[in-house]
């Protein structure tokens, strides 16, 4: 089996997993603190890979600019802003619905930004699955703990602004990185992001690491799991494929997340979660299904 065929289901695995570990990680550590422990960690990672693999690094000083800028926006913003919007009293459930938007967002701004052309199964793909997330987490959406959000103003605003981060960051990636060696984008981004969380630790919290086997476990997998196997993973399909079509790969996570919490925690798989499941795969179908078939006669 080909790279191209397993890595958006290798991608699903370990990006999921990324909600787990934060649950952990948020017992042990503040947002930032730990999230610059991360970046700079996954930089030194992926340096020693490129060092050990003699990966080529750009040759001009704009590619560099044009690495660490994206990384501000795809890995820095997005999750200081969507950890610290959480931490500060946005539901889970609404939060997933924020989430669910990016893939809405890049194919909205693709042809302007990028001139990616959706087709008309590929409209409607990306319609079902936002339904289906809808559907998946309703019965959060009814929670009352839900139904007071006026002290999460504030959070609420910097979730969106996060969403609209790692959307922006993606097309960047798609339009002015689409050549050149991704290990060394990769590290050049994780410094990016390391530039602007890095402050924002030091700043506004006292950063706190508690040092507990269970938050060095995350890190060790926010590192070697998320940053180097999920995010690579990430930029490889935003290169391969349309960029669109990458980002309705996050209309899984919510359904994975909650399948991986059953087995670990126990939680329930209710009706509407299972409903909007299958709701959420036919979309994810229909969204990638027409430019798989557009590649088969090049493969013949």
């Amino acid at each position: 089996m080909s790279l191209d065929r397993l890595a958006p289901a290798v991608f699903v695995l370990l990006w999921s997993t990324g909600w787990v570990v934060a649950k952990y990680a948020a017992l042990h550590s503040e947002p930032f603190t730990f999230l610059s422990i991360r970046y700079a960690l996954s930089a030194i990672a992926f340096l020693t890979l490129c060092l050990v693999m003699r990966a080529q690094w750009p040759k001009c000083r704009a590619t560099w600019l044009r690495a660490i800028y994206s990384g501000v926006f795809l890995h820095g913003f997005y999750l200081a802003g969507l950890w610290w919007a959480i931490a500060n009293g946005v539901p889970a459930g609404i939060s997933g619905i924020i989430a669910a938007l990016q893939p809405l967002l890049t194919a909205m701004a693709a042809p302007f930004l990028v001139g990616e052309r959706l087709q008309k199964s590929q409209q409607i793909g990306l319609g079902l699955g936002f339904i289906g997330i809808a559907i998946a987490i309703s019965p959060k959406l009814l929670d009352p703990a839900t139904a007071d959000l006026s002290q999460a103003a504030l959070p609420l605003a910097i979730n969106l602004i996060a969403m609209g981060s790692v959307t922006y960051g993606t097309l960047y990636q798609k339009k002015h990185l689409q050549s050149g060696d991704l290990r060394t984008i990769a590290t050049l981004q994780y410094a990016g992001a390391l530039i602007l969380t890095l402050p924002l630790s030091l700043t506004f919290e006292y950063q706190h690491f508690d040092g507990s086997a269970q938050a060095y476990g995350a890190l060790t997998w926010s590192v070697f799991g998320l940053s180097m196997g999920g995010v690579g993973l990430l930029l490889y399909l935003i290169r391969r494929g349309q960029v669109s079509r990458a980002a309705s790969l996050i209309y899984l996570m919510p359904p994975a997340v909650a399948l991986e919490a059953f087995i670990a925690f126990g939680e329930p798989l209710t009706l509407p979660l299972i409903l909007g499941t299958i709701v959420v795969m036919t979309g994810v179908y229909l969204t990638n299904r027409r430019a798989t078939e557009r590649q088969r006669p090049a493969e013949a």
